[in-house]
């Protein structure tokens, strides 16, 4: 087993420590002292499930806990209301109370899904995240963002709802398709492009090692995207000032997954795309130069991630369905751009014109980049 590396999200008394190593789910000592409760519920999928599912009931084997389980249809398209509301018949099925505690053992959708249950079942209990997806390791499962999607926007539903623990078992990701792999990575490269240049400077050269699996490379990535995220949150936990930056590319993202329905993009590949609309309106208002657009092409690329949004996507319905995301202020489309690599800022303060530009031109760009 690797070395095992523990960091902090700093809330004050909601502060809780995020494991990183390989064989983390035959550690029952890393979850134990969060879980006083008696009753957990460990809820996943149909895909992950089959493999992790016994590891996690085991951790708990021994301590009295009376331990149950719920699992759920896999994909972006269950995360619904009516889905979650299988959580809650399990656990009133159960007759869990309100000292239980939820246990998230999947990725992204599993994660935000458990999490906003927690937040409302019996107005709150608390739960704790095992994520098994690198996408979910490296985003979804540090920050407390819980919540379902509504067919006119993502994530539309949802609560502020901070996990007891985070523990990310590395070797998870030996059974992840490459797809997710990549999808993962997509949230990494954010990480460099919106406050970290020298983790930006690291991927241009590890990339590959990334994609091929190399435990050294996925343990730094992870931790490196878990301490940024980290330091975002503990200054802004519930997204009033610079958490907003995390959004970068999630606003084009979010409205290429509703336009496409929900889990025909994967959310990462639609964050790749997102980023690159980003990049280029952040180009043509003359924040960043062609130079720096070309790396960005070239790094998303290399990851295997789309550059471009699905064509058939037209500018005027982009427009509409990007209004309704959680960041439009008044129905103002707010947008995160790029000053630099390694260095973004959240903007409502644009010309409207250029915004059209960028839904327009970037198709039309196609083959110049990269």
């Amino acid at each position: 087993m690797s070395d095992m590396q523990t960091l902090t999200v700093a809330l004050g008394e909601r502060s809780y420590p995020i494991h990183i190593g390989e064989g983390l789910l035959n550690q029952p000592a890393l979850v134990l002292p969060h879980v006083p409760a008696k009753q957990v519920m460990i809820v996943s999928n149909t895909t992950v499930a089959p493999l992790y599912m016994a590891q996690a009931i085991a951790l708990f084997e021994g301590t009295g806990k009376r331990v149950a389980t719920c699992i759920l249809d896999d994909g972006e398209e269950y995360k619904t209301l009516s889905e979650l509301n299988k959580i809650f018949t399990a656990l009133l099925e159960a007759r869990f109370d309100r000292k239980c505690m939820l246990v998230a053992l999947g990725g992204g959708v599993i994660g935000d899904m458990v999490g906003f249950a927690a937040s409302i079942y019996q107005r709150g209990v608390d739960f704790i995240q095992i994520p098994t997806t690198l996408l979910s390791q490296v985003d979804s499962s540090v920050g407390g963002k819980t919540g379902v999607n509504h067919e006119l926007g993502k994530n539309m539903i949802g609560a502020f709802h901070q996990p007891k623990v985070v523990l990310i078992d590395t070797l998870t990701l030996n059974t992840l398709p490459d797809r997710e792999l990549s999808a993962g990575v997509a949230e990494i490269i954010k990480y460099g492009l919106l406050c970290d240049a020298p983790f930006f400077d690291w991927l241009e050269v590890n990339m590959d090692a990334l994609l091929a699996r190399e435990p050294a490379a996925l343990a730094y990535a992870i931790a490196r995207s878990c301490q940024d995220k980290a330091d975002i949150v503990a200054a802004d936990e519930k997204e009033a000032d610079v958490r907003a930056l995390l959004n970068l590319g999630h606003t084009f993202g979010h409205a290429i997954e509703t336009g496409m329905g929900y889990g025909e993009w994967l959310h990462g590949e639609a964050v790749g795309a997102g980023m690159m609309m980003a990049g280029y309106m952040s180009k043509i208002m003359g924040n960043i130069s062609e130079v720096d657009l070309d790396r960005m092409a070239d790094i998303v690329s290399r990851a295997r991630l789309p550059l471009y949004p699905p064509p058939q996507i037209k500018p005027a319905q982009f427009l509409d369905m990007m209004a309704v995301d959680k960041k439009a202020d008044a129905g103002h489309i707010r947008l995160v751009l790029l000053q630099s690599i390694g260095k973004a800022y959240m903007t409502g303060d644009y010309d409207a014109s250029l915004l059209d530009r960028t839904l327009v031109e970037w198709h039309a760009y196609r083959g110049e980049v990269g």
